[in-house]
């Protein structure tokens, strides 16, 4: 039987306010176990919850961004459950009225784009921390992330491999960063996935039972967490049994997944509006108002980047990654502008490999769009070839003549010899040397011409203009 994964997706977004989403406790990350924790986060008797602005406000740029409703009003509840880290016994969220409802994300696999719809985006606080690993026999709690700000941002289960889960979520995370609601990094949790996966017989329209993978924390841990997921459930199907909704948890060290609980329901929660909170109501102005402070969004300058620069899709995608990275780029053409596939080429290649190589982010290149831009445009009119230019890319990288393009070249001795009179005088002196090389080209033999223009590159120890070599060397066979 040919089987079917359907797979949806629940991710966790910490939003990038100072303070937590009910009180004034700081979410900074890093602080000693219970410092942060504040009556409020603890809902001691007698305190009240007061909603942070800053958190609607990063919601509400979400919702712009990917096409969705704003709910106005919109209500919080209260969802009841135990959690020996979750002190109020209940954590306030959303249900029948998020802030965000519906909306789409476009994600590209294997040169294919597909658009995956969104179900709903909403507010809630998050839980504290158990602490395992310190305690021998027991459990410590840190309640320094009770009550941090999060976003819940659901999809439908509109994807049909962990191919396209991982793009979903790398675009979502990209976007989170572009608006600046999150600082998307996943070894702190600031960006958490809970993957909803089940399996039915191809052509099927009836979903299967699902099992949610909790707590995934990066990208490649999603993928095999998801492929482990739907071989086990293939296998039990085909073996005849039936599948268990539960949650589950991924092991990464066995690469397997495993039962944490039976899932629950909606109902199993016994949602109730909380009745400390308010409904939040968003006026219009209050949305237009965000609306104008919204970047250009990844897709859009993907789009520019093709119509205006010639570029292909996949160099536009990758270019746009990062609002940083594309900052990068645009800066460097900026002053380059005729030569906007040149640029790509090097931020993609010597520049992102360079950075990768030392594990830094595009902010901390040590060489400036304005150095790049210089060094590109010598390649440009001549005055340095592209294997000269890479000499001269480590000597700025490394910080040498105070990265002054002009200054290395001369220091080098790498500036290309464009002079055609000097050049003709070199493919003489070759032609002259190399009789029977010129024979065998005359006579039909390709190969030799690569061999002569091999002999002249040495000669001049690789700075002569490659095309004007070829052109000049050309000429002076067919005469």
């Amino acid at each position: 039987m040919q089987w079917e994964i359907v797979i949806g997706l629940e991710v966790h977004a910490q939003l990038s306010t100072r303070s937590k989403i009910f009180s004034g406790a700081s979410t900074a990350y890093g602080a000693p176990p219970n410092t942060q924790a504040c009556v409020i986060d603890l809902a001691l008797p007698g305190v009240l919850p007061v909603l942070n602005k800053g958190a609607v406000e990063r919601a509400i740029k979400l919702g712009l961004s990917v096409g969705a409703k704003i709910n106005s009003p919109s209500i919080f509840a209260r969802k009841n459950y135990f959690y020996p880290d979750l002190p109020k016994g209940y954590q306030i969220s959303q249900l029948e009225l998020p802030v965000v409802q519906g909306g789409s994300i476009q994600i590209q696999v294997d040169g294919v784009e597909k658009n995956i719809r969104l179900t709903r985006a909403h507010l809630e606080e998050d839980a504290g921390k158990s602490l395992h690993e310190d305690f021998h026999g027991m459990s410590g709690i840190d309640l320094n992330r009770a009550g941090t700000p999060l976003l819940e941002i659901v999809s439908e289960p509109d994807m049909r491999s962990s191919a396209e889960a991982v793009a979903y979520a790398k675009t979502l995370h990209s976007l989170v960063r572009w608006i600046g609601i999150c600082d998307g990094n996943m070894q702190e949790g600031s960006f958490r996935c809970d993957a909803n996966v089940s399996v039915r017989p191809r052509g099927s329209e009836q979903l299967g039972t699902r099992c949610e993978i909790k707590n995934l924390n990066s990208f490649r841990f999603l993928e095999k967490a998801i492929d482990y997921e739907a071989r086990r459930q293939i296998e039990i199907l085909e073996d005849g049994g039936t599948i268990r909704q539960e949650t589950r948890l991924y092991d990464a060290n066995k690469d397997e997944t495993r039962t944490m609980r039976s899932k629950e329901d909606a109902n199993d929660y016994r949602y109730f509006p909380d009745p400390d909170l308010l409904p939040l109501e968003i006026p219009q102005s209050w949305i237009d108002q965000l609306k104008e402070t919204l970047p250009e969004l990844p897709a859009a300058r993907r789009n520019r980047y093709v119509t205006a620069f010639g570029l292909s899709a996949y160099d536009a995608g990758v270019l746009t990654s990062t609002r940083e990275l594309a900052d990068y780029f645009e800066n460097t053409v900026k002053q380059l502008s005729a030569q906007a596939k040149l640029c790509a080429n090097w931020i993609m290649g010597e520049i992102s490999g360079q950075l990768n190589k030392e594990g830094m982010e595009i902010t901390a290149c040590p060489i400036s769009p304005t150095q790049l831009a210089v060094l590109l445009s010598r390649i440009s009119d001549g005055t340095i070839s592209g294997k000269a230019a890479k000499t001269v890319f480590e000597s700025m990288w490394r910080g040498e003549l105070e990265q002054n393009v002009d200054a290395i070249i001369a220091a080098k001795g790498l500036k290309q010899i464009s002079d055609d009179s000097a050049i003709e005088k070199l493919v003489d002196e070759v032609l002259a040397a190399n009789a029977q090389q010129v024979a065998d080209y005359r006579n039909g033999k390709e190969k030799a011409f690569n061999s002569l223009i091999g002999q002249i590159m040495k000669a001049t120890q690789g700075k002569a203009n490659p095309a004007q070599v070829n052109a000049i060397l050309k000429k002076k066979l067919a005469g």
